[in-house]
């Protein structure tokens, strides 16, 4: 449904984005992840068609967008990281204001603003002014203005952003029901969401498309470290184990009179059973052996390490000077 194709977008002599591509399926809700500065922000407003590529191109349905804004724009809901709301409105104005800016049919905005307060949750608060209701009840605001026109694809920059725990849960729950019926792009900091409700996540970095894939494809393929904890009871076990082929780091402490080691190996070499046959020849009596599964954010570190010792701007900042 979506196609980016080589897209580069600059702000002077800061390269924001750089020949990214990718593609989103219809019905799809993907993940959106990089470091602050990394482009995603950028990229989210080109998807947009608030800003347009210095090249590339970015297709809807095989069409570019470049070719007709105005018909790619209503297909698509945005709610930007800074939700954008009105502290003086009533909710049902803010949602009224909306459906004006978005020129909808007189007569079809009562049903509009209907539906989408069901699929937002915002009975409660929809005749209270928007400066008297919490974080969690703006963000639903955002997100009903972002829908109200029906679009097909919902674009999300952070919409946990300052929320509570509580509040997070709910958005999630929101964001998942959105999806059902919607291609959906999310951009968020929280590995939880991302796991929780994204079928598919991009990595960028440094303005570049890092990783593509599933959430476990990413941790199975992550090229990352290798972490084990072993605990055995017997002579020179942390010594031992620290020598296996591989092994980076280590470190030991004792627990009832055994060693607990942690290990950290590089590569995909399996060390369990070199570890467990290190035990039996030295009779060693082994307590404990775990290999511990890469999560998400340690992928996500590996991937874009190298962000954080870009120099000095980062591409977000550069964009928001531009503007």
């Amino acid at each position: 449904m979506i196609a980016v194709e080589g897209v580069t977008k600059r702000y002077g002599s800061i390269v924001a984005v750089n020949r990214a591509s990718f593609q989103v399926n219809r019905g799809e809700v993907v993940g959106f992840l990089g470091p602050n500065g990394a482009g995603k922000t950028t990229t989210m407003r080109m998807l947009t068609g608030t800003l347009q590529p210095d090249e590339g191109a970015i297709r809807f349905d095989g069409e570019p967008i470049a070719d007709n804004l105005t018909e790619a724009k209503s297909r698509v809901g945005y709610l930007p990281e800074a939700n954008p709301l009105y502290d003086d409105m009533l909710v049902c104005e803010f949602l009224e204001y909306v459906a004006g800016l978005r020129g909808m049919a007189p007569g079809a905005v009562r049903g509009a603003i209907s539906d989408a307060v069901d699929e937002t949750g915002l009975e409660e608060v929809f005749f209270r002014p928007i400066s008297e209701i919490s974080k969690g009840f703006r963000q639903r605001t955002g997100m009903a203005g972002a829908i109200l026109h029906q679009p097909e694809i919902l674009v999300l920059d952070e919409p946990t952003e300052g929320l509570d725990p509580n509040q997070r849960v709910e958005i999630r729950k929101l964001v998942n029901s959105l999806g059902s019926e919607r291609t959906v792009i999310l951009s968020t900091h929280v590995m939880q969401e991302v796991e929780a409700v994204c079928d598919r996540l991009l990595i960028i970095s440094r303005g570049s498309i890092a990783a593509d894939g599933t959430v476990a494809e990413l941790m199975d393929a992550g090229r990352g470290i290798s972490r084990y904890t072993v605990e055995a009871e017997g002579a020179g076990v942390a010594e031992a184990l620290s020598g296996l082929p591989g092994v980076a780091d280590h470190t030991a402490v004792q627990v009832n009179g055994r060693a607990r080691v942690n290990l950290e190996a590089s590569g995909d070499h399996e060390l369990r059973p070199e570890i467990f046959r290190m035990a039996t020849e030295r009779g060693w009596v082994l307590w404990e052996l775990r290999r511990e599964r890469a999560t998400l954010e340690q992928v996500f570190r590996e991937l874009t390490t190298d962000q954080a010792a870009a120099a000095g701007v980062s591409a977000d900042a550069g964009e928001e000077d531009a503007e």
